[in-house]
Order: C-alpha cells, then structure tokens, then sequence
C-alpha cells in the first residue's frame, strides 16, 4: 500500500508535460513531512498512520510504525484507505486574489500550465481576498486575463471554460484562522478524500505574510499530504527585517515548505546559464579571471514608478531589483560546478559565491533619479511628481555598483550591476567582455581603441531573447579591413515555440518539489550582509542621487564608476 502511494503522489503530474523528473522532487520533498503543524498534531491515530505511509520514511521507521498502529483498536484499513485515498489531488490557494499580481500573472500561468497538460488530473485553485466576490465574479475578473500559447490554440475557449469550472472564491481576512478553516472545509470537499496537497501562493503585502503564513498552517493545512507556501519579494528591506521575517515563518513552516519565488530565476535565458557553461566544452575553461575582463548585469525600464511610487518610494532600485534579481544572476553566473542538479547541490554552490564576496561599499555606488524632460513634444514626470512619492524623496531609481568575488576563479574581476527605471530603453543582459588578445597582429587594424578588438559574450534574458557572441572577422575584399561580428542565436529564429513565462516554471517547480530556483533562507542572509552596509550609510547620510533625465541612459556618475575599473558598459554601443 506505501509503495502504490508514494507512486501515485510521485506521477499525478501529466506525462504530456515536459517538466523535471520527479526523483529530484520526492528527493527534495522528503523532509516535509517532519514539519508538523497543529493540525497534524490533532490527528487521530489512524490518520497520522496514513500519514507516515505517505512519506518517504525509512523501512525501519515505516516498520516501527506499522507495529504500534496495528495494536490500536482505532486501526481500521478499509475505513482509512477508501477509494479516492490511492489517488493525490493538488489545491492551490491564490492569497490576495484581487490583486494586479494575482490577475496578471498567476492565473493566466496557471492557465497556461493546464492548457500544457502540466497540471494533475484533480487540481483545484482558489482564490482567497478580502473583498467581497462570488466564483462567478472571480471566474469573469479571470477570464480577462487568459490567453493561449501562440503556436498552439487549437480549442482555447473549451479549455479556459474547463480551467475557469476548477476556479473558486472565498472572501476572508488574512489574520483569521476561522475564516482559513472555512477555506480548509472547502478545501477538503473538492479533495473528496483523496491524498490532499496544498500550495498557498502569497500575493500579499510583506506586512501581513505572518498572519496568513499562521492561520493557512494553524487553520488550513493538509492533514495528509504536503503543504507549502510561496513567498514573493521582498523578503525584509535588511539584515535584521529579513532575518526576523524568516524567524517569524519558521514557527509555522519548515524551511523546506518556503518557496521564495525570485520570477527572475525563471526567465527562459537564467536557466539556460548553467546549460550553456557546463555543457558546453569552449566555455568551461574561459570562465575565469584567466580570460575574463569583466561582467556586466544591465537592467534597465523605459517607464517610471508609474502610480506604484508609493511602494517602490519604501524599498527603491537596490533593494527592488539589485539585492535579489541581478545578485542571484551573478550567483547562478560565478558558482563551481555543483556536484548534480540536485536542488540544495547548487544553491550550495551559489551560497558560495555570496560568501566568498566583498560587503558593498560606498564608494563603488552610484545612485540616481529621474527628473522630469521633454522630448519629441511629450512631457515626462519627475520621479517626485508622483502623487504617492513623498515631493523630498531621494530614494534612488538608478543605482550601479561595482562588485568582487575573493575566490580563487574571480579574484580581481569587476562585476558591474546597473539598474534603473525611466531609461532610454528597456533590457535585461548579462554582459561578458573578455580580455585583449597578447600581442595582437591586428592591433593596427582596430586603432587604439582596443575595446574595439574585445571578444564579448551577450546573454539577452529579456526582450527579444538572445545569446551572442562579438568576434573579429575579415570583411570580404581584397584588402585588409576587419569586422566585429556576431555569432548569434536568436531565440525567435532558432525555436518556433514561444518561451513560457518566468511564473509558469516556478509555480510547476513549486508544484513538483523543485526547489532549486527557489531561494534557501542562508543565501537570503548572504545576499542581505551585502548590501545592508551600504543601504544604511545612504541612508543615513542623506546621500543625494544624481539626477538624470526621463529617458536618458542615466546618470554620468555610472560611467565615471566603470572608467575606475578600466571597463566601459557594453550597452553604450547599437548591436546588430
């Protein structure tokens, strides 16, 4: 009976999806069980039993079990294994279901999951808000949303209505755990006594996770299946705040229930960096200070705050974009080889990298923010003419920083971030620029300007995906004039499939137990040790940004940064 459990828990995703292997999920999976929440603890014996049974325990521990079970009167296998008790269900809980997140990127996800067969046979999603709405109400806000792939939309409307009919609503406060245990009796009557598995995903304001986190696990957790949450950024806005937000959720959750969601870890080009360097022979040995110059890690939006100022105007740039998407980027980047793709073999590996890094300091960042210009006739807001930011603000909306990692791999190689909002374009790169070829025969050909002559590697992880890489070649003729060019792999040439969103791998991931986009609570710390330093002495001294106009490529201070390091930004210049 646990080997057809455990069987079924491991395959109840579709085989038609093309998704991770569940070994690495069951693997990852296999301390969850010994978190045991107050629901757990309220268990008749019986059900504890079938608990257990569902678990990866050892023999020893599952025959140890079975012994004492056995000699209770309550123990009775038909009345605890009916029909549905051989078949798992997954109940995924969309916590702030009224929001812009919820409705725009995590239904419509999970609506691409499901139109992909990536979903299991029984799954149902709620939504849970405060605000007062009917299934109905919630299936129409929904459906506005929805879309199907591109290259395959052969019956679309019969599968959103298929989706939609899985789609509930309950209305409750995040602090009750008698409104979560409404939510748990709903729960449990669409389970129908199957092995029931529940994913909260918290679309909610950082200030209200702990109660939600408490009353889903106090109030609304599977009594016999797993139980996990997914907790989006920030995570604290410091040491001391992220720290004490983890202390806080792991009252109520196991480390291994947490599922940090960075979206960009998702992105189709992130995940292809380990790809293209541990599978590919000419990479692996130019990875290092040896033949590498310098890294770039370039994001850039061509819009402002936009009415979300009021938010944005408590965390800023650092915090919103350096702190944890272009940090984890460098991490995934600089890391050794991990033993396997185990989930806690790399981010054993990226924990490394953090630590192995130098705190930020002052002097090696440069803050910025937009004010407001007019061009082509249109006038742009000032960042401060937003009505949500405070008119005095000088909370950063650019920022560059230069980075070291003290290893033996990247001793004395520059890693350059910069990030900023309202620039002349919107792009998000990993730039690698290698060092000057030794006695070049063709230095004469390319002037002094021996960037000019610089092999560079591009990572285009958004828009227009794409890898590239400049070389130096003869144009034909008879004469000597030399080219820089671009090998390149364009993704919307090469590959007709349109590439998933960032949402719709983490929350399959989050589904399956993969853990290993997710961010583990030790390389949170490291990542916070880093740049807490610098953000409290900017705060603290009042620093003024540098202004820079709506639309410009920032601040002048970002290239005065570089020159420091002897490197110029990659993205100054038009690639074709």
């Amino acid at each position: 009976m646990q080997q057809r459990v455990l069987v079924e828990m491991a395959t109840f995703s579709s085989t038609h999806c093309p998704s991770y292997s569940y070994s690495s999920s069951i693997k990852g999976g296999q301390n969850q069980h010994f978190a045991f929440s107050s629901s757990f603890l309220r268990l008749s014996v019986p059900a504890k039993a079938k608990f257990f049974l569902q678990s990866q325990t050892s023999s020893y521990q599952s025959a140890v079990l079975m012994q004492d079970v056995t000699s209770s009167e309550e123990w009775d296998e038909k009345a605890c294994f009916d029909i549905n008790e051989n078949e798992s269900t997954v109940s995924i809980t969309v916590v702030g279901a009224s929001g812009d997140l919820a409705k725009k990127k995590i239904f419509p996800a999970l609506f691409a999951l499901y139109y992909e067969d990536c979903l299991p046979k029984h799954f149902t999603v709620y939504g849970y808000a405060r605000s007062k709405m009917t299934d109905a109400e919630l299936r129409n806000m929904v459906s506005k949303t929805l879309t199907c792939r591109i290259d395959k939309r052969e019956n679309c409307g019969e599968k959103m209505d298929q989706f939609l009919k899985r789609c509930f609503y309950h209305s409750g406060q995040y602090d009750s755990e008698e409104n979560f245990a409404q939510l748990d009796k709903k729960l449990k009557e669409h389970e129908g006594g199957r092995v029931s598995n529940r994913l909260f995903y918290l679309s909610i304001p950082p200030n209200i996770f702990i109660d939600a986190v408490k009353c889903a696990s106090l109030s609304a957790s599977s009594g016999n299946g797993w139980t996990r949450v997914i907790v989006e950024k920030p995570f604290g806005r410091d040491s001391e705040s992220s720290a004490a937000l983890t202390k806080a959720l792991k009252q109520y959750l196991a480390e291994d229930q947490i599922f940090r969601i960075d979206h960009y870890l998702g992105k189709e080009l992130v995940e292809n960096l380990s790809v293209l360097r541990f599978s590919n022979l000419i990479f692996e040995p130019l990875w290092s200070r040896q033949y590498i110059r310098n890294v770039q890690l370039i994001f850039s939006e061509d819009f402002g705050t936009e009415g979300r100022g009021g938010y944005f105007d408590h965390y800023g740039i650092i915090r919103d974009i350096m702190q944890n998407h272009l940090l984890q980027i460098l991490a995934l980047f600089a890391m050794e080889t991990p033993v396997s793709l185990d989930a806690e073999d790399i981010r054993n590996e990226k924990v490394k990298v953090l630590r192995s890094m130098r705190p930020l300091q002052l002097d090696d960042v440069v803050i910025g923010q937009y004010k407001s210009h007019t061009k082509g006739g249109i006038s742009y807001p000032a960042y401060t003419d937003d009505n949500t930011v405070p008119k005095d603000s000088l909370t950063p909306t650019f920022a560059a920083a230069a980075l070291f990692i003290d290893n033996a791999r990247w001793d004395g190689v520059p890693f350059l971030m910069k990030a900023g909002k309202a620039l002349h374009n919107k792009r998000a790169e990993i730039r690698v620029q290698f060092r000057h070829v030794p006695g070049n025969l063709y230095n004469r050909n390319f002037g002094t300007d021996l960037d000019r002559a610089t092999n560079e590697l591009v990572i285009r992880v958004q828009p227009d995906e794409a890898i590239y890489l400049k070389i130096n070649n003869k144009v034909p003729g008879l004469g000597m004039r030399l080219d820089r060019s671009n090998l390149n792999l364009h993704y919307a040439a090469r590959y007709s499939k349109e590439i998933p969103d960032a949402y719709e791998r983490l929350l399959l991931d989050a589904i399956e137990g993969e853990r290993r986009l997710f961010i583990r609570s030790d390389e949170l710390d490291a990542a916070w040790a880093l740049f807490t330093p610098v953000l409290k002495e900017l705060e603290e001294k009042k620093i003024i940004p540098e202004y820079y106009p709506y639309g410009s490529r920032g601040p002048v201070g970002a290239h005065y940064l570089a020159a420091r390091y002897n490197v110029r930004w990659g993205d100054l210049g038009v690639d074709q």
